[in-house]
């Protein structure tokens, strides 16, 4: 049983027990929640897909709240001594998928 839900700007091929790390959400840690954007269902080999979406449910559990590791950002412009440096930690929100409805 798998699913292909959108949250964040992006689509991800989830199936239950999977963990993974999406776009922060304002929710706090152990809260069960569901996603509704649901645009592929797949049971029992038989494929239903949506026009754009699909009348499915998927549960998940948020189980931790963080950032990523820091990226640099350099902008350098030769013979101008002109030089920057920028750091950006994105925040992420790590879910446990627990079901598919």
């Amino acid at each position: 049983m798998i699913a292909i839900i959108r949250t964040g700007g992006k689509q991800y091929i989830v199936k239950p027990g999977d963990k993974l790390k999406i776009e922060k959400l304002e929710k706090p840690i152990g809260e069960e929640f569901s996603f509704s954007d649901v645009l592929l269902s797949e049971k029992d080999n038989k494929v239903e897909i949506g026009t754009p979406l699909v009348k499915a449910e998927v549960m998940a559990k948020v189980i931790s709240q963080g950032k990523e590791d820091k990226v640099i950002i350099f902008k350098y412009k030769p013979k101008k001594r002109e030089a920057r440096k920028v750091g950006h930690r994105q925040p992420y929100t790590e879910i446990e998928i627990t079901s598919i409805k």
